[in-house]
């Protein structure tokens, strides 16, 4: 879901920088963040946010343009994070790639652009790399599986993701016809297709299942989509969620984000998640709209007035 960059992400390096810690939780919270400036400055903007994890692109994700970045950008972002302990950092590649693609041109400037977000993730440290597993129009599920596994093993020939601790987190998504991972046994699908070719994991957006049909709202839905998620790829597996509230309702297959508390998936939901004992090493990472300056840090703040109150000693 595309975020529109405000000036508030600008604005808020000119302001005097915190003159204490921000309150934390038990949880890793952030959001997605802006690099405008350099990389390094998403670092110093997720902390004046009040994250302790966070999300960003490495590049323009509407560009096809190969980007490398400065070595000292990496590096201030490295140093950034271990002043700040901002962990994970997570980075979600271009939209315009599709792996799963049967268009071959398309195909071929989708791998190469996958093998970019790979080395810009390696040179920044990063832990996770979360993808959308593509639309296999006009071919069929099973060839779109196989075509998406072997591009990401030519993207990734030559580098060593597992050496660098980087994972690549496959993303549900919200069902639409031809678009692979509308449900956890589809990503499982997917996960299993990549034994043996990267490190690879999940990325569970809750505004995707909500809109792919799963109920997340009621007490009983929430457990149940839990369980399922447990059966088809095993909680721990699932190292980061996406928190976004929904504007569309359940099963609509349409992908629309929504502040927190403020959708049709609504507060208690993002309460049950984040006091979820089984999700206590995940980060929960919220990808909300910006609508008008301050919507970032309300977000998170919402999230953080939703989580247990007091991080634990060596819990992450």
């Amino acid at each position: 879901m595309p975020r529109t960059l405000a000036k508030e992400h600008i604005d808020i390096l000119k302001q005097p920088p915190p003159k204490r810690p921000p309150r934390l939780t038990a949880r890793r919270i952030g959001i997605h963040t802006s690099a405008a400036g350099g990389v390094d400055k998403a670092a110093e903007r997720a902390y004046r946010l009040g994250c302790n994890t966070f999300q960003i692109f490495s590049s323009n994700p509407r560009q096809w343009t190969p980007c490398a970045l400065p070595a000292a950008q990496c590096e201030a972002m490295r140093q950034l994070r271990s002043k700040y302990d901002l962990k994970p950092l997570v980075i979600h590649a271009n939209y315009l790639i599709n792996l799963a693609g049967t268009n071959r041109e398309f195909h071929r400037r989708s791998i190469a652009a996958f093998r970019g977000e790979v080395e810009r993730a390696l040179a920044l440290g990063a832990e996770y790399l979360v993808l959308h597993p593509g639309s296999y129009r006009g071919g069929t599920r099973e060839g779109g599986v196989e075509r998406l596994a072997a591009a990401i093993g030519q993207a990734a020939d030559g580098l060593d993701p597992a050496a660098g601790g980087l994972t690549i987190l496959i993303e549900n998504t919200a069902g639409a016809e031809f678009s692979l991972g509308g449900s956890p046994e589809q990503v499982a699908e997917v996960l299993a297709s990549l034994r043996g070719i990267v490190p690879a994991a999940a990325c569970i957006d809750t505004c995707h299942l909500h809109a792919a049909g799963y109920d997340v709202v009621s007490p009983e839905g929430f457990a149940l989509t839990l369980r399922r998620l447990d059966a088809a790829l095993g909680l721990r597996r699932i190292p980061v969620w996406h928190c976004n509230d929904a504007k569309s309702a359940c099963g609509s297959h349409l992908d629309r984000h929504q502040h927190i508390g403020k959708g049709a998936i609504g507060r208690e939901a993002f309460r049950r998640l984040l006091h979820d004992p089984r999700l206590t090493r995940a980060a929960f990472i919220a990808e909300t709209p910006i609508d008008r300056p301050g919507d970032d840090r309300r977000n998170i703040n919402a999230l953080k007035a939703l989580a247990p109150g007091r991080p634990r000693a060596n819990a992450h």
